[in-house]
């Protein structure tokens, strides 16, 4: 039976966008720093990754969207914090991008990972983006790097 998988490796000319939120610009400048740390260190070149800025996370689809439309990018990154307040502001914003986020991947075929954190607190957030529990945009981009070998070899 034949088995087939995504390799953590930059395949040469593949192109990443990073879509990033400038809202909580210290928990989300952590994350685009890591993401783009390890997109260097497995062999993307700073000319083969794109950062994108966006007002907040509610932007990051429709950017997204577009990017995705151009055709030109091997895989998507989102990255952006929502933290709960008094109001259920939160939930749209958290629930509405994340399901945004996987409508642009089944609809244009190219995957995008949601880097976007929905937390509690500012300190989940902080444990999230280089604290307690690593750093989300370090492993979306590990993702990225993943899912786009694989589906070059689906192609």
């Amino acid at each position: 039976m034949p088995s087939i998988e995504g390799q953590i490796r930059v395949r040469p000319g593949a192109r990443f966008a990073i879509l990033a939120s400038r809202w909580n610009p210290g928990i989300v400048n952590s994350m685009v720093d890591a993401a783009r740390a390890t997109l260097g260190a497995h062999g993307a070149g700073e000319a083969q990754v794109t950062v994108l800025r966006v007002p907040g996370a509610w932007e990051i689809p429709q950017a997204a969207a577009r990017l995705a439309a151009q055709g030109e990018y091997d895989a998507l990154i989102a990255l952006g914090c929502v933290v709960r307040g008094d109001t259920r502001h939160y939930e749209h914003v958290a629930d509405g991008c994340a399901q945004a986020l996987m409508r642009v991947a089944l609809d244009h075929g190219v995957p995008v990972l949601n880097g976007v954190l929905a937390v509690e607190r500012h300190e989940d957030a902080v444990a999230r983006a280089g604290g307690a529990h690593g750093n989300k945009g370090e492993e979306a981009a590990l993702a990225a790097i993943e899912m786009a070998d694989l589906l070059e070899q689906l192609a």
